[in-house]
């Protein structure tokens, strides 16, 4: 099976794939500091609590935007199947042409939710990935990486709010019942979700009106199921896009010279 690993700033989001197929996926806490050994014991936990060994791992892709973890990650992909993985960057096929004025500088993963979201919905399309920033991807009419945009991502703009406000205490992240709050969780809670939603909506009305014609927007990432219903631009939701694109990139690569069944 095909090992894909998403090393996210705060989270660390893995799945095996079978025969184009998620079989088992989990999340946990990205700690930049772990050693091989501590990734490989993660590892296999993991897989145990879903009753799979490590020797199902055939092979591997990965992204990350932590460049500590990544060299880890790596090495603990290739001691569990014996083959170097496929780290996602510079000289990697994505089938992505790009019109980013330095491609280098585009992550990892906003490579992969953009490959993933052609090949689920065709172009044009936008992305609206919500991790620990918010990142919007614009693939335009031409199947073309346009640009996009990185904001602060909502959970961060929480934590801030609940750190720098010493009387706010810190609330769920729930979508409210009303805009206008009667206490001050429901207020917060407002601000935080229903803003984030007007934010992203602004934006994307902002990118539809740039490009002169309108597309599919695809949410991914944990909160996007919350915003989705008070969203008035936000047309799906795909929680494990970024795994999806990794497969996709995978099989560009090396799926047809390897045995892993991605």
């Amino acid at each position: 099976m095909l090992l894909a690993v998403d090393i996210g700033n705060t989270q660390t989001t893995a799945g095996l794939f079978e025969d184009g197929q998620m079989r088992v996926r989990w999340a946990v806490t990205t700690r930049a500091a772990d050693t091989p050994d501590e990734l490989h014991q993660t590892l296999f936990t993991q897989l145990a609590l879903s009753g799979l060994e490590l020797a199902c791992i055939d092979d591997a892709v990965i992204a990350s935007v932590v460049p500590a973890l990544t060299s880890t990650w790596a090495q603990v992909a290739e001691r569990v199947s014996g083959q170097r993985p496929v780290v996602v960057g510079p000289g990697v096929k994505s089938g992505l042409p790009m019109r980013y004025d330095n491609p280098a500088e585009v992550g990892a993963d906003r490579v992969a939710d953009a490959v993933a979201a052609v090949a689920l919905y065709g172009a044009p399309v936008v992305v609206v990935d919500l991790g620990t920033a918010t990142n919007i991807e614009v693939i335009d009419e031409t199947g073309s990486f346009r640009g996009g945009i990185i904001a602060p991502g909502l959970r961060s703009g929480a934590d801030s709010l609940f750190k720098r406000g010493a009387l706010l205490s810190q609330v769920g992240l729930s979508m409210p019942d009303h805009v206008i709050g009667t206490n001050t969780a429901d207020a917060m809670r407002s601000g935080i979700m229903l803003g984030e939603v007007a934010r992203i909506d602004g934006l994307v009305q902002r990118i539809f009106d740039e490009l002169g014609y309108k597309a599919p927007v695809i949410a991914s990432g944990g909160l996007g199921r919350y915003l989705m219903g008070a969203s008035t631009t936000i047309t799906a939701f795909e929680p494990d896009l970024t795994l999806e694109g990794l497969r996709i990139i995978y099989q560009k690569n090396r799926g047809a010279r390897r045995g892993a069944k991605a």
